[in-house]
């Protein structure tokens, strides 16, 4: 007779997420089984859901914000050892042989897994990954906690760790989110002079209380004008899904800024040669961290006292949970828990 835990399915690209039974798997050659004890609710899984993302086969389980505890280890598995505390993110998965993994790099290896496309996701009560795709978790940290850093808090945590920018520089950091919130706490924490910039003139006492130097409402103010009467920003961290915006926001750069992409835009980003030539300006994008990045923040966290502000929510409520994401009123980051 098989055993079986809950798991969310989708059936089908935009269907709903349904709760339901499915078989406990066994870990493989490499792998490990979770015990899930959270799992986040990232903006990142919208373009699985919706099929978009190259790889995705239905019915599928996403999620990929996922911390809980070792259950079982597949064979060749020496590293991790039952009822550890562990983690996953976006990348959960390499071929660690390609040019990428070996400069590690694993984040770009062309072989990388994702919860969600690559093998089912969080959204359940177990799951099994690469033990390579793994991070260990402190003791220190509430796993729902670890969940919202483990994606959330390392893609901040990264952008403005590998960024030009030194203490003392002015950081920006478009949008209140799930990445935002957190960017503000981790650019304050860091040293920097550090702005946010949102939607609402109500936003700015909690932007101050995460550790902002300075507000700015994009509703009331030309975000650019006043990135420049700041002395213009050496780093923007763009965690809108506003194309727009995220484009104008490269005229608020200072000389040799950089404009980090987070957030997922459906349109197209609008950037004209001038806007970069003038300033000798950049722009490029973030994708999370590896395992190693994410017992850094995790450190970081523990340390500086960064916390991500969230919302936790039953396994049995996914649904509601998500469509609360997508509607922009999660406060900050959906977490889904199983009561393990």
């Amino acid at each position: 007779m098989s055993v079986t835990s809950r798991a969310v399915q989708v059936s089908e690209p935009g269907g709903d997420l349904v709760l339901g039974e499915t078989e406990i798997p066994e870990p493989g050659f490499g792998e490990v089984r979770v015990a899930v004890e959270a799992c986040g609710i990232c903006h990142s899984d919208v373009p699985i859901i919706e099929g978009y993302l190259p790889g995705s086969s239905f019915p599928m389980t996403p999620g990929h914000e996922i911390a809980g505890r070792v259950q079982a280890v597949g064979p060749g598995v020496t590293e991790w050892t039952v009822g550890q505390r562990v983690a996953s993110g976006y990348i959960a998965g390499t071929d660690g042989t390609c040019e990428a993994c070996r400069a590690g790099d694993g984040i770009n290896c062309p072989e990388a897994k994702i919860p969600g496309v690559s093998y089912p996701g969080g959204f359940a009560d177990t799951v099994v990954i690469p033990a390579n795709g793994l991070a260990r978790v402190p003791d220190e940290l509430r796993s729902a906690d670890a969940a919202a850093l483990a994606c959330a808090g390392l893609t901040a945590f990264n952008a403005l760790r590998n960024s030009s920018a030194r203490p003392g520089d002015t950081i920006a950091v478009m949008g209140l989110g799930g990445v935002g919130h957190l960017g503000v706490q981790v650019a304050s924490m860091m040293g920097f002079d550090t702005v946010a910039v949102a939607r609402g003139g109500e936003k700015g006492d909690l932007a101050r209380d995460l550790g902002a130097d300075h507000y700015i409402d994009s509703i009331r103010e030309d975000v650019p004008k006043a990135l420049r009467e700041l002395g213009g920003a050496k780093v923007v961290l763009a965690t809108v899904t506003d194309a727009e915006a995220m484009s104008s926001a490269v005229d608020g750069l200072g000389r040799r800024g950089e404009l980090v992409v987070i957030g997922l835009p459906q349109e197209e980003l609008s950037l004209g040669a001038l806007q970069l030539i003038v300033g000798t300006k950049r722009v490029y994008g973030i994708i999370s961290g590896t395992p190693l990045d994410r017992e850094e923040v995790f450190g970081f966290a523990v340390r500086q006292g960064l916390r991500p502000m969230i919302e936790e929510v039953p396994l049995e409520e996914a649904g509601a949970a998500y469509a609360k994401m997508l509607s922009g009123r999660a406060r900050f980051r959906m977490v889904l828990t199983t009561g393990t």
